[in-house]
Protein backbone atom coordinates (compact mmCIF):
# COMPACT_ATOMS: atom_id res chain seq x y z
CA UNK A 1 0.00 0.00 0.00
CA UNK A 2 1.71 3.13 -1.05
CA UNK A 3 1.93 6.35 2.10
CA UNK A 4 0.04 9.30 0.98
CA UNK A 5 2.91 12.27 1.87
CA UNK A 6 2.32 15.93 1.56
CA UNK A 7 4.38 17.04 -1.17
CA UNK A 8 7.52 18.39 -0.21
CA UNK A 9 8.19 22.03 -0.40
CA UNK A 10 5.74 24.70 -2.72
CA UNK A 11 5.38 23.13 -6.03
CA UNK A 12 2.32 24.98 -7.03
CA UNK A 13 3.86 27.23 -9.70
CA UNK A 14 3.28 26.11 -13.16
CA UNK A 15 6.39 24.40 -14.30
CA UNK A 16 6.16 25.47 -18.16
CA UNK A 17 5.75 29.30 -17.02
CA UNK A 18 9.06 29.46 -15.20
CA UNK A 19 11.01 32.19 -16.58
CA UNK A 20 14.65 30.70 -18.33
CA UNK A 21 16.06 27.50 -18.20
CA UNK A 22 14.18 24.99 -15.27
CA UNK A 23 16.83 24.13 -12.75
CA UNK A 24 15.51 22.00 -9.93
CA UNK A 25 12.67 19.26 -10.42
CA UNK A 26 10.75 20.37 -7.36
CA UNK A 27 7.97 21.84 -9.42
CA UNK A 28 7.50 18.86 -11.54
CA UNK A 29 6.66 16.68 -8.17
CA UNK A 30 3.09 15.83 -8.07
CA UNK A 31 1.16 17.22 -5.04
CA UNK A 32 0.56 13.48 -3.23
CA UNK A 33 3.50 11.56 -3.21
CA UNK A 34 3.43 7.48 -3.55
CA UNK A 35 5.47 5.14 -6.20
CA UNK A 36 2.89 5.72 -9.03
CA UNK A 37 2.11 9.38 -8.80
CA UNK A 38 5.80 10.37 -8.93
CA UNK A 39 6.65 7.76 -11.24
CA UNK A 40 3.75 9.18 -13.30
CA UNK A 41 5.00 12.76 -12.91
CA UNK A 42 8.90 11.95 -13.70
CA UNK A 43 7.97 11.25 -17.39
CA UNK A 44 7.12 14.91 -17.89
CA UNK A 45 10.60 16.37 -15.91
CA UNK A 46 12.20 19.44 -17.21
CA UNK A 47 14.27 20.08 -14.38
CA UNK A 48 17.58 20.19 -15.93
CA UNK A 49 18.50 19.86 -19.68
CA UNK A 50 19.71 16.11 -19.73
CA UNK A 51 16.08 15.41 -20.20
CA UNK A 52 16.81 16.47 -23.80
CA UNK A 53 19.78 14.13 -24.69
CA UNK A 54 17.62 11.10 -22.57
CA UNK A 55 15.55 9.17 -24.72
CA UNK A 56 13.19 8.92 -21.38
CA UNK A 57 13.23 9.29 -17.28
CA UNK A 58 14.53 5.98 -15.62
CA UNK A 59 12.75 6.58 -12.40
CA UNK A 60 13.02 4.08 -9.42
CA UNK A 61 11.71 0.37 -9.20
CA UNK A 62 10.88 -2.06 -6.47
CA UNK A 63 8.58 -1.66 -3.88
CA UNK A 64 7.48 0.93 -1.41
CA UNK A 65 7.90 -1.01 1.72
CA UNK A 66 11.39 -2.24 0.63
CA UNK A 67 13.59 -2.09 3.75
CA UNK A 68 16.89 -1.52 1.53
CA UNK A 69 17.30 1.13 -1.03
CA UNK A 70 20.44 1.50 -3.20
CA UNK A 71 21.14 4.49 -5.07
CA UNK A 72 23.33 4.70 -8.31
CA UNK A 73 24.40 7.45 -10.03
CA UNK A 74 22.72 7.67 -13.41
CA UNK A 75 20.63 5.19 -16.14
CA UNK A 76 23.31 4.00 -18.46
CA UNK A 77 22.49 3.42 -22.11
CA UNK A 78 20.96 -0.06 -21.74
CA UNK A 79 18.62 1.74 -19.08
CA UNK A 80 17.67 4.46 -20.83
CA UNK A 81 16.38 2.38 -23.62
CA UNK A 82 14.22 0.24 -21.44
CA UNK A 83 13.70 2.72 -18.99
CA UNK A 84 14.07 0.75 -15.76
CA UNK A 85 17.11 1.28 -13.73
CA UNK A 86 20.30 -0.99 -13.19
CA UNK A 87 19.17 -3.86 -16.52
CA UNK A 88 22.46 -3.63 -18.45
CA UNK A 89 25.65 -5.38 -17.79
CA UNK A 90 26.61 -3.06 -13.62
CA UNK A 91 22.89 -3.89 -13.30
CA UNK A 92 23.53 -8.04 -13.85
CA UNK A 93 26.85 -7.80 -11.67
CA UNK A 94 24.45 -6.05 -8.84
CA UNK A 95 21.84 -8.87 -8.79
CA UNK A 96 24.73 -11.65 -8.65
CA UNK A 97 26.33 -9.77 -5.73
CA UNK A 98 23.38 -9.57 -3.69
CA UNK A 99 22.33 -13.05 -4.30
CA UNK A 100 25.75 -13.68 -2.69
CA UNK A 101 25.46 -11.16 -0.10
CA UNK A 102 21.95 -13.04 0.94
CA UNK A 103 19.76 -10.27 -0.01
CA UNK A 104 16.90 -11.03 -1.71
CA UNK A 105 17.04 -8.61 -4.92
CA UNK A 106 13.00 -8.62 -5.01
CA UNK A 107 12.57 -7.05 -1.83
CA UNK A 108 15.37 -4.02 -2.85
CA UNK A 109 13.85 -0.93 -4.11
CA UNK A 110 16.84 0.54 -6.97
CA UNK A 111 17.01 4.17 -7.90
CA UNK A 112 19.70 7.04 -9.18
CA UNK A 113 20.42 10.22 -8.12
CA UNK A 114 20.51 11.13 -11.57
CA UNK A 115 17.31 10.06 -13.82
CA UNK A 116 18.18 10.76 -17.31
CA UNK A 117 21.15 9.45 -19.01
CA UNK A 118 24.00 11.94 -20.07
CA UNK A 119 26.53 11.13 -23.04
CA UNK A 120 27.98 11.95 -25.69
CA UNK A 121 28.34 10.02 -29.18
CA UNK A 122 31.42 8.62 -30.29
CA UNK A 123 30.64 7.11 -33.43
CA UNK A 124 27.78 5.08 -33.23
CA UNK A 125 28.04 4.42 -29.92
CA UNK A 126 26.56 7.19 -26.84
CA UNK A 127 29.62 6.70 -24.18
CA UNK A 128 28.72 7.69 -20.62
CA UNK A 129 29.39 11.45 -18.88
CA UNK A 130 29.17 12.24 -15.69
CA UNK A 131 26.49 14.51 -14.22
CA UNK A 132 27.89 17.48 -12.82
CA UNK A 133 27.00 19.01 -9.31
CA UNK A 134 23.95 21.08 -10.89
CA UNK A 135 22.58 18.67 -12.67
CA UNK A 136 22.48 15.70 -9.50
CA UNK A 137 21.02 19.17 -7.25
CA UNK A 138 18.40 19.62 -10.14
CA UNK A 139 17.01 16.13 -9.71
CA UNK A 140 17.53 15.37 -5.60
CA UNK A 141 14.17 16.34 -5.13
CA UNK A 142 13.15 12.97 -6.48
CA UNK A 143 15.32 11.14 -4.68
CA UNK A 144 14.68 12.62 -2.11
CA UNK A 145 10.48 11.68 -2.74
CA UNK A 146 11.74 8.09 -3.13
CA UNK A 147 12.88 8.34 0.27
CA UNK A 148 10.29 10.22 1.95
CA UNK A 149 7.70 7.54 -0.07
CA UNK A 150 9.96 4.04 0.96
CA UNK A 151 11.56 4.75 3.86
CA UNK A 152 13.96 2.12 3.67
CA UNK A 153 15.89 0.90 6.62
CA UNK A 154 18.95 1.18 5.11
CA UNK A 155 20.73 3.31 2.53
CA UNK A 156 23.29 2.20 0.23
CA UNK A 157 24.90 4.61 -1.91
CA UNK A 158 26.86 3.44 -4.81
CA UNK A 159 29.54 5.47 -5.97
CA UNK A 160 30.86 9.18 -5.63
CA UNK A 161 28.18 10.88 -7.31
CA UNK A 162 25.41 9.07 -4.75
CA UNK A 163 27.25 9.38 -2.11
CA UNK A 164 27.89 13.11 -2.45
CA UNK A 165 24.41 13.69 -3.22
CA UNK A 166 22.69 12.26 -0.13
CA UNK A 167 25.60 13.18 2.22
CA UNK A 168 27.12 16.21 0.94
CA UNK A 169 30.29 17.24 -1.38
CA UNK A 170 33.25 16.14 1.20
CA UNK A 171 32.05 12.48 1.18
CA UNK A 172 34.94 10.67 0.23
CA UNK A 173 33.64 6.74 -0.80
CA UNK A 174 37.82 5.92 -1.29
CA UNK A 175 37.84 6.81 2.82
CA UNK A 176 34.45 5.78 4.06
CA UNK A 177 33.59 3.04 2.41
CA UNK A 178 31.85 0.43 3.68
CA UNK A 179 30.99 2.37 6.93
CA UNK A 180 28.10 2.96 8.54
CA UNK A 181 27.40 6.56 8.50
CA UNK A 182 24.98 9.02 10.92
CA UNK A 183 22.04 10.34 8.53
CA UNK A 184 18.65 11.74 8.74
CA UNK A 185 17.83 9.73 5.50
CA UNK A 186 17.74 6.40 6.85
CA UNK A 187 18.77 4.86 10.37
CA UNK A 188 21.19 2.97 8.39
CA UNK A 189 23.36 4.71 5.44
CA UNK A 190 26.30 3.46 3.68
CA UNK A 191 28.47 4.49 0.85
CA UNK A 192 30.49 1.85 -1.97
CA UNK A 193 31.64 1.61 -5.19
CA UNK A 194 29.39 1.73 -8.12
CA UNK A 195 29.70 -2.06 -9.93
CA UNK A 196 30.27 0.16 -13.44
CA UNK A 197 33.58 0.59 -11.88
CA UNK A 198 34.12 -3.01 -11.48
CA UNK A 199 33.70 -4.07 -14.84
CA UNK A 200 35.84 -0.90 -15.30
CA UNK A 201 38.87 -2.86 -14.01
CA UNK A 202 42.09 -2.99 -16.19
CA UNK A 203 42.03 -7.18 -15.49
CA UNK A 204 40.23 -10.26 -14.76
CA UNK A 205 42.20 -10.48 -11.49
CA UNK A 206 41.46 -6.86 -9.98
CA UNK A 207 37.87 -7.13 -11.43
CA UNK A 208 37.59 -10.95 -8.97
CA UNK A 209 39.06 -8.87 -6.01
CA UNK A 210 37.00 -5.80 -6.66
CA UNK A 211 34.22 -7.71 -7.10
CA UNK A 212 34.65 -10.01 -4.01
CA UNK A 213 35.35 -6.48 -1.56
CA UNK A 214 31.79 -5.40 -3.36
CA UNK A 215 29.84 -8.01 -2.01
CA UNK A 216 31.93 -8.03 1.52
CA UNK A 217 30.19 -4.89 1.43
CA UNK A 218 26.89 -5.52 0.95
CA UNK A 219 27.28 -8.63 3.09
CA UNK A 220 27.70 -6.12 6.12
CA UNK A 221 23.81 -5.13 5.52
CA UNK A 222 22.32 -8.17 5.12
CA UNK A 223 22.08 -8.55 9.19
CA UNK A 224 20.36 -5.16 9.50
CA UNK A 225 17.33 -6.38 7.29
CA UNK A 226 16.87 -9.11 9.60
CA UNK A 227 16.75 -7.55 13.15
Amino acid sequence: MSHQLPLMGDTSSNASSMPGPATSAAPFLPQQLTLPTLRHAAKGCRGCELYERGTQTVFGEGTDRAELMLVGEQPGDYEDRQGRPFVGPAGRLLDEALEEAGIDRSTVYVTNAVKHFKWEARGKRRIHQKPNAREVSACKPWLEAEIAVVRPRVIVCLGATAAQSLLGPQFRVSRQRGQLVESPLAPKVMATVHPSSILRAQDVETREAERALFVKDLEKIAPLLRE
